[in-house]
């Protein structure tokens, strides 16, 4: 198990970034948090606070490339190189591609691809140099398979699964590591109104689980966490012709889960 104690960990955005970001607090990390919200950064960390420990909230509009190389100068002069970089922020809008505005698919992109790119190239170099550090993507189901619904959304996914990817090859010869993430849907609000048609082999996942499955996967180094694990069955599926593969997802109801979707705030 790696031994965070005193490292300093980066989580951006919160939702399942803020459980994140508290379970490294309680194994002694120095955590970061970057996000828009000065609300929720607020609420972060009064929570941590509560329980005794120390997160620092800093606004970051991670889209903005030259706003993300500001803020890891800023952060990386006051506490050290980033250790572990946990690119967590992500949006969803959760319309028909025909029906999603054309400038909020550029957020989406933005936010959810972009975003890794310039977060990466503000703390990787610090890695390398060092010889050590982890990158942390987190991705989603939505990278493995398209649904319906969330055409852009998916491409996102989809991208940061090949982000990951690339950069795990170019990285195999040094001492950092990367993870990826590619978790069903999860309950924390972004995702409300989705339904599932097999709860028991796709459930909808509990954020606080989920969150520490994936803190668990970056400590012990691992490559790729799909959950549930019966979401990486798309993976073989795809060996399958497409009419098939179309076939399977709409048995698994993969096609229906976004028919009732509100979102955050039932948006």
């Amino acid at each position: 198990m790696k031994n965070v104690k005193n490292a300093v960990v980066l989580v951006t955005g919160s939702g399942i970034g803020r459980l994140m970001a508290l379970d490294f607090a309680e194994r002694g990390a120095r955590v970061v948090i970057w996000d828009l919200n000065a609300g929720a950064l607020k609420l972060v960390q009064e929570e941590a606070a509560g329980k005794g420990l120390s997160i620092r909230g800093m606004i970051c509009d991670i889209s903005n490339r030259q706003e993300v190389y500001a803020r890891a100068e800023r952060l990386t002069g006051e506490m050290g190189p980033v250790d572990i970089l946990i690119n967590n922020a992500g949006i969803v809008q959760g319309r028909p591609l025909l029906e999603t505005p054309d400038d909020f698919i550029e957020k989406t992109m933005r936010v959810n691809v972009l975003a890794l790119f310039w977060t990466a190239k503000a703390f990787l170099p610090a890695m390398i140099q060092r010889n050590s550090g982890h990158i942390v993507t987190i991705a989603s189901a939505a990278g493995l398979i398209g649904v319906r619904g969330l055409t852009d959304y998916c491409a996102s996914k989809f991208a940061a699964v090949g982000f990951n990817e690339s950069i795990r090859m170019e990285l195999r010869r040094t001492g950092i590591r990367t993870t990826v993430a590619c978790p069903f849907f999860i309950d924390t609000g972004m995702f409300s109104g989705v339904k599932t048609r097999f709860p028991l082999l796709l459930p909808i996942l509990k954020s606080s689980r989920t969150a520490k499955k994936i803190v668990q996967a970056v400590l012990k180094n691992k490559e790729l966490l799909i959950l549930p694990p019966f979401a990486g069955s798309t993976l073989i599926l795809r060996l399958f012709p497409p009419r098939l593969f179309d076939a399977a997802a709409d048995f698994f109801g993969i096609n229906h889960a976004m028919d009732e979707f509100k979102g955050r705030n039932g948006q």
